[in-house]
């Protein structure tokens, strides 16, 4: 039997199936326009630590995946014989399948938001904390734009599955391509030449519309995008407009100022481990402490209770004079976040945002908390970029940046705030050897600013340079707590505590241990 190729090219001038495709676009489009919203919404109580969102998130997804979506369409159009009062909504066609096809593309399109918000390093929220964002700020300019270019390739085959499953609302008398075709081939029983012409109707929307998303896949990867660096023309034409800030105080300098950090009885355990075991550490403004240890001292775990990354299970800490933190009580969340903005930290691991540029990273918190004007906030972060070294690369992405690079923009977002105390965990322990100096001449500048600083470190001789007072802690307690020459040049008095600090830098002979 030969098709009837005249009768087939004739579909593509029928009316009916141009209201079909119409029919097909419109449903298709807001059924993936509204489950990617509400996925998105079930994704976000699936992961939410409360028992109340997390389960019934939970069962929603487990149900809507699990019944046919036919089933479902045919039951959701039914739905007025049993309560009537829904048939305004549900007995017109078209709505009664938007309905059906949202409550089950929602479970979908939840589980691929999920993997798209799993994929986003824990890291990124930690930094959003630490620049003072509150948690919808974090989600929305932090996590989101990263889960939404993560899940992306999925939510564009979950677009091109929609089209195709709007045929099965045939089953309700809506008339999309299937049930136009349907209705011609059992008038002239030319099955296979209107089907055929029905498929080829769903390609060609199927390619357009998933061109048109592959192209906004393609905009979105960050990949793709060269910035250049700047040469000494544009870097210069920069600094030429920079907002001048004018000269600050550090803030509790001064005769009887009160200390900056006071860290009182603090404790820490994750389950039955026993992390700080009652650490007690005042540091004046202008200090620089450098807290070193073997690894699992607690260190990391004492710098990240001072910004609120790790809860206090005991103890108290003081923000020049105020109490900022306490352990086993209820925290001012103002109070607490107005004490996060006054503490900058930077990270092992830098944690830049990768959708965003260098100045749009250092940018971002001051735009947030409205801290200037515009034109103030651009200055201030172009001066830092300025000041660490970094001004040519100021429309670079981070991962086109070293290293040392990433981090010394770590550093400069983290001052764009002005803190009056900077926090460093491990700052060049992810860096390569060669990197590590350009970093820590930052932080020696800084120093010699007078910035109060707290140093996570390895790098020894660096901490017996620039540190006014060194701190080793192991097993949980901070076990001395000496200026360096005290380190460098013991005295007789020096105990066994001394003696094990100098043997832990290299200042000493591990034999020495033994005599």
């Amino acid at each position: 039997m030969e098709l009837d190729w005249s009768y087939f090219f004739s579909l593509f001038s029928m009316g009916a199936f141009y209201r079909a495709c119409v029919t097909v676009i419109a449903l298709g489009s807001l059924s993936w326009l509204l489950g990617l919203v509400l996925g998105f919404c079930l994704a976000q109580a699936e992961a939410s630590r409360l028992f109340w969102l997390r389960w019934p998130a939970k069962a929603y997804i487990w149900f809507f995946r699990s019944v046919p979506l036919l089933v479902l369409l045919v039951f959701v159009y039914n739905l007025p014989q049993i309560v009537p009062a829904t048939g305004v909504v549900l007995g017109v066609p078209f709505l009664a399948g938007l309905v059906g096809m949202v409550m089950t593309e929602a479970a979908y399109m939840a589980e691929i938001h999920r993997g798209g918000l799993l994929s986003v390093a824990r890291g990124q929220r930690e930094a959003g904390h630490a620049l003072g964002l509150g948690w919808f700020a974090t989600q929305t300019r932090i996590v989101l734009p990263q889960a939404f270019r993560i899940a992306l390739p999925s939510l564009i085959n979950e677009f091109v599955t929609i089209i195709k499953l709007t045929s099965l609302v045939s089953v309700i008398s809506l008339p999309e391509l299937l049930l136009t075709g349907q209705r011609l081939y059992t008038q002239n029983f030319l099955i296979l030449e209107t089907l055929l012409a029905v498929a080829v109707y769903y390609v060609v929307i199927v390619t357009v519309f998933g061109a048109g998303l592959n192209a906004l896949e393609r905009r979105l990867d960050l990949q793709r995008r060269k910035p250049g660096t700047l040469d000494d023309g544009a870097q210069a034409a920069l600094r030429a407009g920079l907002w001048v800030a004018p000269a600050a105080t550090p803030a509790g300098k001064g005769t009887g100022a009160p200390p900056a950090l006071q860290l009182q009885n603090i404790h820490k355990a994750y389950g039955t481990h026993q992390v700080l075991k009652g650490v007690d550490l005042t540091v004046q403004a202008g200090d620089v402490i450098s807290i070193i240890g073997p690894s699992g001292s607690g260190k990391t775990s004492l710098i990240r209770t001072v910004n609120a990354l790790e809860s206090l299970d005991q103890g108290e800490i003081v923000l020049f004079g105020e109490s900022y933190l306490q352990g086993a009580a209820p925290q001012d969340a103002a109070r607490v976040r107005q004490g996060i903005r006054r503490i900058g930290m930077v990270f092992q691991g830098f944690n830049l945002f990768p959708h965003l540029t260098v100045l749009q990273n250092i940018l971002l918190a001051p735009g947030l908390h409205g801290q200037g004007s515009t034109v103030e906030q651009r200055g201030t972060a172009l001066r830092l970029l300025d000041k660490v070294g970094l001004l040519a690369h100021a429309h670079k992405y981070p991962h086109q940046l070293s290293g040392g690079q990433q981090q010394r923009v770590a550093i400069a977002r983290a001052l764009a705030l002005r803190p009056d105390v900077m926090l460093f965990d491990e700052p060049t322990s992810a860096l390569d050897p060669e990197l590590v100096g350009e970093v820590l001449k930052v932080i020696q500048d800084l120093a010699a600013e007078g910035m109060t600083m707290l140093i996570v470190t390895h790098e020894m001789e660096f901490a017996l340079q620039i540190s006014d007072r060194i701190v080793f802690m192991e097993n949980g307690l901070l076990q001395v707590d000496v200026p360096p020459a005290h380190l460098r040049q013991p005295t007789a008095e020096a105990g066994d505590a001394v003696a094990r600090v100098r043997r832990f830098m290299g200042l000493e002979p591990a034999t020495a241990a033994g005599a």
